[in-house]
């Protein structure tokens, strides 16, 4: 940011501080359109104009008058200021009478909604009729379906602020495209490259999206239509703004690699004559010349294979030594483990040694039982 934006412009804080206004209304006023924003710097962080703090500080009602305009009221306000119950003010707001501004998650991970004072005083103004008596019978028919329009409505303020705040058309489409499932993107857009794109001109999670994991998925599913006639009619206005983007410019697409380029030779220095590749090295004094060529391996020495014999036994080739010669410290009379004779195995031997023990009591003293110095 030059010195120029810096003296023109005034980051969020500053312009909070200076309306006397809370973070939380600051951003409501911005989401509004009450406070007028631009992008400073390369990253398109936006910030407040000198010039437009200057119009509101300078209105007759200031501070006052702004920040009852962005005032937001839960049910129970919201009900006082109507002066009804909050069940039947709950009754109008599910119908769409008024539309919320905002919504949180609670601990018990229940939607909180918020609406304007101002609006829900003019909708008391507006239609007295529904503040007394009995319901008419259509809302009483839509509450006992279950309707529930508050999220509808939310998500349409939303997306008039996004859709005001930009004149890209690519931008509208992504803010368009936020408010689909994956899946209904991927039917209406079938280029991989231009659904990459409004991926990456999302707009960012509303403000004060809970962090927690379940409070995150129920905010995360209201920022989605879920009703049919609602799909349909934002799968049709993507479809309107990718043609009217398509026609401005086309989404853009992955550069092409390019090609390896093939390696030039370096060209040998002016008289010099290539090297054979077998040539010998200059003799240097004192050090013997190494051969160009190296020295002859003599022809491997055929070994003979031992076969085996009847019963088992190895039978070795004449000349060749046996295991006993192969263990200097074995006496030559001794025989090994291949010059035994032919018969059972070690271990069936042993097992017949032991049984014959047992039967005839050899083995330990006192009847195989361990002595009481057994440590």
């Amino acid at each position: 940011m030059t010195v120029d934006e810096g003296a023109r412009t005034v980051a969020p804080g500053r312009a909070a501080q200076e309306l006397e206004l809370r973070r939380d209304e600051f951003r409501l006023a911005v989401q509004l359109g009450l406070v007028r924003t631009v992008p400073v710097g390369q990253g398109g962080r936006r910030q407040v104009e000198r010039c437009e703090l200057d119009r509101l500080t300078a209105a007759p009602d200031f501070p006052a008058g702004l920040r009852e305009r962005v005032r937001a009221v839960g049910t129970g306000e919201a009900a006082a200021l109507l002066e009804i119950t909050p069940e039947r003010f709950t009754r109008l707001a599910r119908t769409g009478h008024v539309s919320p501004v905002r919504f949180s998650v609670n601990r018990y991970r229940a939607v909180v909604w918020s609406y304007l004072a101002e609006e829900v005083a003019e909708f008391g103004l507006g239609r007295p009729a529904l503040l007394t008596g009995r319901l008419p019978l259509d809302l009483r028919e839509r509450l006992a379906a279950h309707e529930d329009l508050r999220p509808r409505n939310w998500r349409a303020r939303r997306l008039g602020v996004l859709l005001r705040g930009t004149d890209d058309p690519w931008v509208r489409a992504a803010a368009i495209a936020s408010l689909l499932d994956p899946v209904q993107i991927a039917e209406v857009v079938d280029d991989p490259y231009e659904r990459a794109h409004l991926d990456r001109l999302r707009p960012p999670a509303p403000p004060g999206m809970p962090v927690r994991a379940g409070a995150h998925e129920i905010a995360e599913r209201l920022t989605r239509a879920d009703d049919p006639d609602e799909i349909l009619w934002h799968r049709m206005s993507l479809a309107l703004a990718l043609d009217e983007a398509r026609a401005e410019r086309p989404a853009p697409y992955p550069g092409e690699r390019t090609p390896d380029r093939p390696r030039t030779p370096v060209p040998a220095a002016a008289g010099a004559r290539p090297v054979p590749f077998n040539a010998p090295a200059a003799a240097v004094p004192g050090i013997p010349p190494v051969p160009s060529v190296p020295p002859s391996v003599p022809p491997p020495v055929p070994v003979a294979v031992p076969r085996v014999g009847a019963h088992g036994a190895v039978v070795r080739p004449a000349g060749q030594p046996g295991r006993a010669a192969a263990h200097p410290g074995r006496p030559a009379g001794q025989p090994g483990r291949a010059d035994r004779p032919p018969g059972r195995s070690v271990r069936t031997r042993f097992l017949d040694r032991f049984r014959r023990g047992k039967a005839t009591g050899e083995g330990r003293p006192g009847g195989g039982k361990r002595s009481a110095a057994w440590p």
